[in-house]
């Protein structure tokens, strides 16, 4: 693990958000950083925002799908990404179920699809955060210890 110094930066927040249909959830596949990783739409809080208003805001942007009444399921803590990187990001994920429109690809250079896929059976190679994401959804879990 790197080691912490008081220069070190602090965590950030990310949201992380399964949109789900069916028995499928929507992933991209990833693009620039931890690009051909397989991950649920997200990114970074903004100062100001509630974790809802993040969501819909970085779900639309990526994606183009308007959420209804996104909810917070989880939290995550990505060390794995941390011992890596020295980049520790905390995830809030939130879970949706509704929306409107068809997922598109509206930041090329970060996706190159989108795609629904069987939770239970998550394409390869996989973003961490996304990961711990989902097995947080699939076993009922708020906290998914390492």
């Amino acid at each position: 693990m790197p080691t912490l110094s008081r220069n070190a930066e602090r965590p950030s927040v990310g949201l992380g958000v399964i949109i789900q249909r069916g028995e499928e959830i929507l992933l991209g596949l990833r693009k620039g950083w931890q690009e051909g990783h397989y991950s649920i739409p997200g990114g970074l809080l903004e100062a100001g925002e509630t974790f809802e208003q993040g969501a819909i805001r970085e779900v639309r942007e990526e994606t183009g799908l308007e959420l209804i009444d996104p909810r917070v399921i989880a939290l995550t803590n990505n060390l794995e990404t941390f011992e890596r990187t020295g980049k520790h990001h905390i995830s809030v994920i939130l879970y949706a179920n509704q929306f409107r429109g068809e997922p598109t690809v509206l930041e090329p250079d970060k996706c190159a699809g989108w795609g629904w896929y069987d939770p239970r059976r998550l394409p390869q190679p996989h973003f961490e955060a996304s990961r711990r994401a989902v097995a947080c959804l699939l076993r009922g879990s708020f906290y998914e210890r390492d």
